[in-house]
């Protein structure tokens, strides 16, 4: 099969003036496309180059794919990654991944909050702000310390360590500087501290398998995890860290369960990511979950692979022939089916 990739690579970001530096922090390395493809040639098909959203609306006319693996982020919008998915549906184009309407869901950090919570899954109660002049101090969505964060923002984009805040001056300064900086909402919500900070893959269909549970540092001194004060667009700086807390099979298993429900809540398909904090007590909170994870061969399913003993392709290949077997195009695996 001729299978296509669109993606987003950091040179393709549409830069206009006056955008954070970490804008294009979404985007990816030149060699997440190299892995996808290594996969899709492991599983004996054709990998197709497309590019951006973009690329692929100039393409369609004289475009020949049996399939399509989508990461585009977009830009901008907060239906920018509903963008390929769409124009992939419209042209009939199968493809792995979420749909469109899941990804602008999934985007908007307060409704899905809303949702999994209806799911029953623990997230921290949250308010949102057009600007610093909206909040009021008889009503925030809990006791100090607050988090803040652009609302339909991924990749940690617009998180410093300035977003936890203790103080209402402290919150109205974020606020005011998340909402002009990054043009949307601030979402507000407690900040969860004490058991650490955990992030889950999830993979295939009918059911979802929840792949080891990884744990990620935390830095000492604000507690915020160490990947988003070190993401891309910010200055580089040293900082002490810690884990902040223990993984044990109890929670490991619980943090399983919660994401499957997240991830079929949502109507997730193929892979997602799904991120959460562990209070003092040892309950887990959901903070949000990403259809469009980065298959970076530095992040979390490469680190996977090599926790699971694959080669990353050999790991990759599989994830993506679950994905195709649930378009319909091939025969269901068998689990000793070599990679």
């Amino acid at each position: 099969m001729r299978i296509g990739l669109i993606y987003d690579v950091f040179d393709a970001y549409p830069w206009q003036d006056g955008e954070p530096p970490d804008a294009d922090a979404e985007y990816e390395p030149e060699a997440t496309v190299e892995a996808l493809e290594a996969a899709i040639r492991a599983l004996g098909h054709e990998p197709v180059r497309i590019g951006t959203a973009h690329d692929l609306l100039r393409a369609l006319p004289s475009l020949h794919l049996d399939a399509a693996v989508n990461i585009a982020e977009g830009a901008r919008s907060r239906n920018r990654e509903a963008y390929a998915p769409i124009l992939l549906e419209m042209a009939g184009i199968p493809f792995l991944g979420a749909d469109a309407l899941t990804l602008s869901l999934t985007l908007d950090k307060a409704w899905t909050k809303d949702l999994v919570a209806a799911a029953g899954v623990p997230t921290p109660p949250y308010r949102t702000y057009p600007q610093a002049d909206a909040i009021d101090p008889a009503d925030l969505p809990g006791p100090f310390p607050l988090f803040v964060k652009p609302r339909y923002e991924g990749s940690s984009k617009g998180i410093t360590a300035a977003s936890k805040v203790t103080t209402l001056e402290a919150l109205r300064e974020q606020v005011a500087w998340c909402t002009a900086t990054y043009r949307q909402d601030a979402l507000v919500e407690p900040f969860i501290d004490g058991g650490g900070e955990f992030t889950v893959a999830i993979i295939g269909h009918d059911p979802p398998e929840a792949l080891p549970v990884l744990q990620r540092a935390v830095e000492t001194t604000t507690g915020i995890g160490l990947h988003a004060l070190e993401h891309r667009g910010l200055p580089a700086r040293p900082y002490d860290y810690t884990l902040g807390g223990t993984l044990d099979p109890a929670l490991e298993a619980e943090l399983h369960r919660l994401t499957r429900r997240v991830f079929d809540k949502l109507l997730c398909r193929d892979f997602a990511r799904a991120d959460f904090r562990v209070d003092a007590d040892g309950r887990p909170w959901f903070l949000e979950i990403n259809p469009l994870p980065t298959f970076d061969p530095t992040g979390t399913f490469a680190i996977l692979a090599e926790l699971t003993g694959q080669p990353y392709p050999a790991f990759l290949a599989d994830v993506l022939r679950r994905g195709l077997h649930r378009l319909g195009l091939i025969d269901r695996p068998l689990p000793s089916q070599p990679a």
